[in-house]
């Protein structure tokens, strides 16, 4: 959370005015969830590659770095809104993307309890399956569009953080057909 409010801070300070404002408190803002949502992805993954007193750490508060992340992600959410609402709207298509994909971190956010994973079983385990990929997939797909993107600005971003949201995949994948 303190991250996600300090990116906004920053958008604000750095910012020349409220449109370029509202685009910096949406872009810092995801990038101070991605890091978060990052360690809940790979919280299983590293452990069952390295098990060690760290990794063990990581995978108990899987489901708190998860939590971390969808009230980061919240801050975006808000930061994002004021952008599109305000100043740049997206197509609908992008609307509808990110919109399943903040339902989908809802949902796992209100069901990362015992009691939900009992009563739920393995719709639990489906839903936590699904959402994370989802949310992987919609990182992905903005920053390697930042990768390639028209304007310069975004290429060192997306050419950044798009090999890292795909490292951290074929990271799961390797520890995944190790474990069979």
């Amino acid at each position: 959370m303190t991250a996600g409010l300090v990116a906004v801070a920053a958008a604000l300070v750095a910012g020349e005015g409220a449109p370029q404002e509202a685009l910096l408190a949406a872009r810092w803002t995801a990038r101070a969830a991605a890091p978060v949502f990052l360690v809940a992805y790979l919280a299983s993954t590293l452990w069952r590659l390295w098990p060690g007193a760290a990794t063990a750490a990581l995978l108990r508060r899987r489901r708190q770095w998860g939590l971390g992340f969808a009230l980061a992600h919240t801050i975006h959410l808000a930061a994002l809104l004021v952008n599109i609402i305000a100043f740049r709207p997206r197509p609908i298509a992008t609307l509808f993307g990110g919109g399943l994909a903040y339902v989908l971190i809802y949902l796992m956010a209100l069901t990362s309890n015992d009691a939900s994973q009992r009563l739920l079983g393995r719709g639990w385990t489906w839903l936590h399956r699904i959402g994370i990929h989802y949310i992987w997939l919609i990182f992905f797909i903005s920053y390697a569009s930042r990768a390639i993107h028209a304007d310069p600005a975004y290429h060192v971003e997306g050419r950044i953080l798009a090999p890292l949201f795909l490292a951290a995949l074929a990271l799961r994948l390797y520890a995944r057909s190790k474990r069979r």
